[in-house]
């Protein structure tokens, strides 16, 4: 990115400098690094940064960057709401809080949470870290934590020499996530549609979490998920015998069973499906099929005395495809039209597109430290670095349209 512009040096001036108010640290060190994410370089771990900042004094550059991200006791949370704050006061409403994970592809073994398991980059399980995310739509990443595998958590020697904080405890990727959320919901955040993919969806708990902050979401679920068709709930708890404890919990019998998602789908009338476009892709619009019904979860209310509550199934059956491929379950209102529906439930492509550009752009995956602290403060200052950046552009087309109002018609 250019940034000898003057426009741009003096907004970079003033945007560092609101994230200094935040992170108690002097400035340069703060300023440099933001700089040298946001430079042209093929590496952009700390000693590349430092010669780009500082080329007639490479090493004590380096000795200050690498204090800033692996050591300076600054606050993640603060400096996210801070940027947070910077990027939305230039976008739209808040529409969405998008939560999901990224990998980190990593060669050795000894950097904080690396382990074998699943990563998107690669596409397959490889070594790697997971960092999971809380994103408020319109593009700003909220929060964001390492995920800790069981591993890493019960073993002292690694905690020890990654700093691990003595509180972080074991806690699975719907669980983070969902105490992401509710740090959002607790600081203040613009209230959103929660977005996550079938990893977080299927999980009742995350589910049941989001609803009791009020929030509405909508999220995938697997096929296999198991609902009452429409206008069918369990069946009311069995008639107390006169002895032992009054049966309280829902019942089932031979006939009057639950179906899967997919079951549903296929059962659903030609009439049900409606072709839809979302928005434009890059060649031509995204378009489908899909199809929307009220329903009732079932996901063991056998353990319930109240059926869970009705909410929207949403499926998409792509033209050409022998049977849908997507499901979602969704708790906004029961008016909302399926064209609002299935603008939700894509929405999430957007933190796709933000993960590429912060390991492509900022290089996200450079850091080299080991550390608990200094993967978050880097990962951090990637999204500080990135929130200039979508300042910078919405400044650019804000100019541009200013002039093409100020210029003749005719010209």
């Amino acid at each position: 990115m250019d940034l000898s512009r003057r426009p741009s040096q003096a907004r970079f001036a003033a945007y560092v400098e609101a994230l200094v108010e935040v992170t108690w640290h002097a400035a340069k060190p703060l300023n440099d690094y933001c700089v040298g994410l946001l430079m042209p370089g093929e590496r952009k771990s700390v000693e590349p940064m430092a010669a780009i900042v500082a080329p007639t004094r490479v090493s004590a550059k380096h000795q200050s960057l690498l204090h800033l991200a692996g050591e300076a006791p600054w606050p993640d949370e603060a400096v996210l709401g801070k940027v947070r704050e910077l990027v939305l006061q230039r976008q739209g409403p808040v529409e969405a809080w998008i939560v999901d994970d990224t990998g980190i592809a990593k060669k050795g073994i000894h950097s904080v949470g690396v382990a074998r398991q699943y990563c998107g980059r690669l596409g397959k399980q490889g070594n790697c870290q997971v960092a999971v995310t809380l994103s408020i739509a319109n593009h700003t990443a909220s929060l964001h934590r390492l995920y800790l595998p069981e591993a890493w958590v019960n073993d002292q020697t690694r905690r020890n020499k990654a700093h691990i904080p003595k509180e972080i405890e074991f806690k699975t990727k719907p669980q983070i996530a969902l105490d992401q959320i509710r740090a959002a919901h607790a600081e203040g955040a613009a209230p959103g549609v929660v977005l996550a993919d079938a990893g977080y969806g299927v999980n009742g708990g995350f589910r049941a979490g989001v609803t009791a902050l009020d929030l509405p979401y909508v999220v995938g679920v697997q096929s296999t998920l198991t609902v009452w068709p429409p206008g069918q709930e369990p069946l009311p708890a069995k008639p107390w015998s006169g002895h032992g404890r009054k049966p309280s919990r829902l019942n089932r019998d031979l006939e009057h069973q639950p179906v899967t998602v997919k079951e549903l789908a296929l059962s659903l009338k030609k009439k049900a499906w409606c072709t839809l476009t979302w928005r434009e892709g890059s060649n031509t619009p995204l378009t489908s099929r899909f199809a929307a019904v009220r329903l009732r979860p079932a996901s063991r209310d056998y353990n319930w005395t109240k059926p869970h509550p009705v909410e929207w199934l949403i499926v998409e059956w792509p033209n050409g495809e022998a049977e849908p491929t997507t499901y979602w379950l969704s708790t906004l209102p029961k008016d909302t039209p399926l064209q609002d529906l299935v603008d939700k439930a894509k929405l999430r492509w957007r933190i796709e597109r933000d993960y590429e550009e912060l390991k492509d752009e900022l290089r996200l995956a450079h850091y080299e430290g080991r550390g608990w602290r200094g993967f978050h403060h880097h990962a951090t200052l990637c999204i500080a670095a990135y929130g200039f950046l979508i300042c910078e552009r919405e400044a650019i087309r804000a100019r541009a349209r200013s002039e093409c109002i100020a210029k003749p018609r005719g010209f």
